[in-house]
């Protein structure tokens, strides 16, 4: 999306949050008169590291709180669950589930039934 853009959206997010900061009822948006829903929220997914992606202009970013996400520890997470049903063994198995897991993801086809 070029920078011209995301500048407009800026301006227009930021209108937004301060109908909502400011409490009113309707507030002017583009030239319409518009109700303010107090419960509303616009979020930003991006994944900056990959190609042909771009970084957010200043204006923009100022307007949002950044959250970082990681990948889970499956093994982990299978772990506890295979215990909480009772597994003595559950390390073990939880890392074996997790390793097929991957191996199916990586080797089969992307189809919908194969969702990993």
């Amino acid at each position: 999306i070029d920078l011209e853009v995301l500048s407009v959206v800026a301006q227009q997010v930021m209108s937004i949050q301060r109908a909502v900061q400011n409490g009113v009822k309707e507030f002017m948006f583009e030239g319409s008169q518009l109700p303010v829903n107090p419960a509303c929220s616009v979020f930003i997914t991006m994944n900056p590291g990959y190609a042909g992606r771009s970084d957010l202009p200043d204006n923009l970013k100022v307007l949002f709180r950044t959250v970082a996400m990681m990948v889970p520890d499956y093994a982990m997470i299978g772990e506890i669950l295979l215990m909480s049903f009772g597994f003595s063994d559950a390390r073990v198995l939880a890392k074996k589930i997790v390793a097929t897991y991957k191996l199916c993801s990586e080797q089969l086809s992307s189809q919908t039934h194969y969702d990993y």
